[in-house]
């Protein structure tokens, strides 16, 4: 396997000031001396032409003679090499990669749509131009087939055991694994993952309707655990005051009444309508 190795090209302005030189020189000879020598400097300085070029910052040019790879050059300027030198230029700059959403499996078989964002740029130029067809849509590809494992790893979501790592939750730890993974899938395109991230997450619109439903439930669950854990506490706090102020004495069959009162009052999702009596504590 051949490694990136820089090529270090001669200025284009050295060489430019030599072809301009021949050209004049070949064309002054041909018209003033008429001596068909002169047509050598000439053909020269116009088969030289081909070899100039100019690079742009964080571009670079891969350089192969008759299939032999003969270097990188990756400093901007303007330049000239050998004028049989194929060329192929690739940008170094860093690029973003907006998935399109695609529709995958869970770890618990939930139907999802996932899609990835990913910040990446070409490190290597010979695996960039030479390992792989296209390194462009490699990383297309190998981004998908990342995406579609990482969500098989993970549960959407876990209503049983909160500890669980989930897509949903757990955002830092499941784009770290997804940068890990796809650096080990790109690096034989000489791509460097910069940064990769779940820019999209829902449930499959088949069940996303019965998932939302669950969500709500649940939902509703933890609120009302919450509502009678605060109204026992405050029937427990009224019965010691009520106790300790000697304000009345119950028996066990009337604070037993009581608290199944302040319950209804304290748990109901609905404003009660209070009843007054006038008589006897027995009616």
């Amino acid at each position: 396997m051949t490694n990136e190795k820089n090529n270090a090209p001669v200025s284009g302005y050295v060489m430019l000031a030599m072809v301009l030189g021949l050209l004049f020189v070949g064309i002054a000879g041909l018209v003033s001396m008429r001596n068909p020598h002169f047509a050598w400097l000439l053909g020269l300085s116009v088969i030289s032409m081909p070899g100039f070029f100019f690079l742009n910052p964080n571009s670079s040019m891969v350089m192969v003679l008759f299939g032999d790879y003969k270097g990188t050059v990756k400093q901007s300027g303007f330049f000239w090499v050998n004028p049989l030198f194929m060329r192929k230029k690739i940008s170094l700059r860093a690029r973003n990669f907006d998935s399109e959403k695609i529709k995958v499996n869970d770890k618990v078989g939930n139907p999802i749509q996932i899609g990835v964002i990913l910040v990446w740029q070409v490190k290597d130029t010979f695996k960039a131009a030479f390992e792989v067809d296209n390194y462009e849509n490699f990383v297309r590809i190998q981004s998908d087939a990342a995406v579609r494992t990482l969500a098989g790893m993970y549960p959407y979501d876990n209503f049983d055991n909160e500890a669980e790592m989930t897509l949903r939750s757990g955002h830092s730890e499941v784009n770290h694994a997804l940068e890990e993974t796809l650096r080990n899938r790109l690096d034989i395109a000489g791509i460097y993952v910069i940064e990769a991230r779940i820019g999209y997450l829902a449930y499959a619109p088949e069940i996303a309707g019965a998932m939302l439903r669950r969500q709500q439930a649940t939902a509703v669950v933890a609120a009302r655990f919450k509502i009678v854990e605060g109204a026992v506490s405050m029937v427990q706090m009224a019965l010691d005051h009520l106790s300790k102020q000697g304000v009345i004495e119950l028996d066990e069959e009337r604070k037993a009444a009581m608290v199944s009162n302040l319950m209804v009052v304290l748990c109901g999702d609905k404003d009660v309508s209070p009843i007054v009596n006038t008589g006897t504590l027995n009616h």
